[in-house]
């Protein structure tokens, strides 16, 4: 006899199309729990606390930073790389997932997609406030002036970052927000008072769901998925040209821009996991965001963390055979100088801690996979530290050299662009659908006959 293996549902508890909208719009219609305005409390507070840090900053000036004529780039730059990498999963699960067909990115892509625009943000205030000027900061782009043929520099790296992070960000915003049309639509026919059914009839653009508009918003969807598909390889390239493009040992490798982006994309599937387990129990959506889910990223963080590994047995080797002293010294440096507890952090929690995932039972542990995203994390700020601060601060010249220690403004201010990070997605978890509700209703009559054919199935070994 024939066995036809059954495929892992995505939805569970037999749900109906109402039932995928109440829950899904619960949180924006019910009042926020005790537990929420705790969570957002303590967001704003560290994002008005990086506030302050920032207006001291630029009125006193970047020398209360702790960088010195050596380590002229450090937490700063840290933080903007950091907060780009997260960023970069979002687009990564909603638009290449969206071309291969993925249907597991379903519950998923609406938080992924928010948290991509939301760290966005966060990267772009580190250049900015790191200008020391930031009311020049329109001197970035070549923009008519009254100074004569002054023009910015095309060669910068920087520059390309400016191009590169805008766009990414426009594309994002836009793929975001034409996801969002349908359940803007099903919010504005449910809602009661009048003010927040006007507001979201104008964020729903007239949606009627007619055939011939669900046509234009897949045709669109499809568009911008494409335009954004290669905007995930190049703009955490581009950030590694900001080092790659340099002469200084340990930054100048032909490595860094796939190095960087696969970095990149496994810290930021890491930062969905967090966030999507926490919303996962606070908005009850155990039936939408399954273990399966979780398993199917954990699979994308284990062969991107092995990537990462990779790239950094590859670092070692190409110093190693280059033959330069300089290029060796700055390695050997990172793994036994002064800062060996951050490289060997880096280590541990970038490419052995990932490994654990070969073991399904730790694969499917929810518990596990929480503690390892945050664990990833870190690692991956470290990663980020390593590489910036351990090729500085030993130079060319010993005499040159210096350690480098943050102040308490620079650790405010990264506190800070945590705060504000975890405030917009608390208040976007409160006035947007998190799962694209829309898109998950397409697959349920699927999941629904596979449920009842294992269901079926059971009943038949049983008997």
């Amino acid at each position: 006899m024939e066995v036809h293996k059954i495929n892992t549902p995505l939805i569970l508890g037999n749900k109906t199309y109402k039932d995928i909208t109440d829950d899904v719009t619960a949180p924006i219609k019910n009042k926020a729990g005790k537990l929420w305005w705790f969570a957002f409390l303590l967001s704003f507070s560290a994002f008005l606390a990086g506030v302050g840090a920032i207006v001291y900053t630029i009125s006193t000036g970047i020398g209360v930073w702790g960088l010195n004529n050596t380590v002229s780039w450090a937490w700063d730059i840290t933080n903007f790389v950091w907060w780009i990498g997260i960023g970069h999963a979002g687009t990564l699960i909603s638009a290449v997932l969206l071309l291969f067909r993925q249907k597991w990115r379903l519950s998923i892509s609406r938080s992924a997609e928010a948290m991509t625009i939301f760290a966005v943000i966060q990267a772009a205030l580190f250049p900015i406030i790191h200008m020391g000027r930031p009311w020049l900061m329109h001197w970035m782009f070549p923009l008519p002036n009254t100074y004569g043929s002054l023009w910015v520099n095309f060669n910068s790296p920087l520059l390309w970052d400016v191009f590169a992070i805008s766009t990414y960000f426009l594309v994002s915003l836009m793929f975001w927000y034409v996801g969002l049309i349908p359940d803007f639509a099903t919010i504005r026919d449910r809602a009661i008072k009048p003010f927040k059914k006007h507001i979201y009839s104008i964020l729903s653009f007239g949606w009627s769901g007619k055939a011939k508009h669900w046509q234009r918003h897949e045709e669109v969807s499809l568009v911008l998925a494409g335009i954004a598909t290669p905007l995930v390889i190049s703009v955490h390239t581009i950030v590694s040209f900001d080092f790659a493009t340099s002469i200084i040992p340990g930054w100048h490798s032909t490595i860094f821009p796939p190095y960087f982006v696969a970095g990149a994309i496994f810290s930021g599937f890491a930062m969905v996991q967090t966030l999507i387990i926490i919303m996962r129990k606070v908005a009850n959506l155990k039936n939408y965001i399954t273990i399966y889910h979780i398993q199917m990223m954990n699979k994308v963080i284990l062969v991107t963390g092995s990537i990462v590994g990779l790239a950094y047995a590859t670092e070692i080797f190409m110093a190693w055979y280059s033959g330069v002293e300089l290029e060796q010294y700055t390695l050997i440096n990172r793994a036994t100088g002064p800062y060996w507890w951050a490289y060997l952090t880096m280590v541990l929690f970038n490419v052995l801690s990932p490994q654990l995932l070969w073991f399904k039972n730790l694969r499917s542990s929810i518990v596990f996979t929480f503690i390892l995203s945050i664990v990833i994390n870190i690692g991956m700020w470290f990663e980020r530290f390593v590489i910036i601060v351990t090729s500085l601060h030993r130079d060319f010249l010993p005499s040159s050299w210096r350690m480098y220690s943050p102040t308490y403004v620079e650790v405010l201010i990264f506190i800070g662009t945590l705060g504000f990070f975890f405030t917009l997605f608390l208040l976007y978890a409160r006035t947007f659908p998190i799962i694209a509700q829309s898109e998950l209703k397409t697959i349920l009559k699927e999941e629904n006959s596979i449920a009842k054919n294992k269901q079926a199935n059971q009943s038949k070994e049983i008997k």
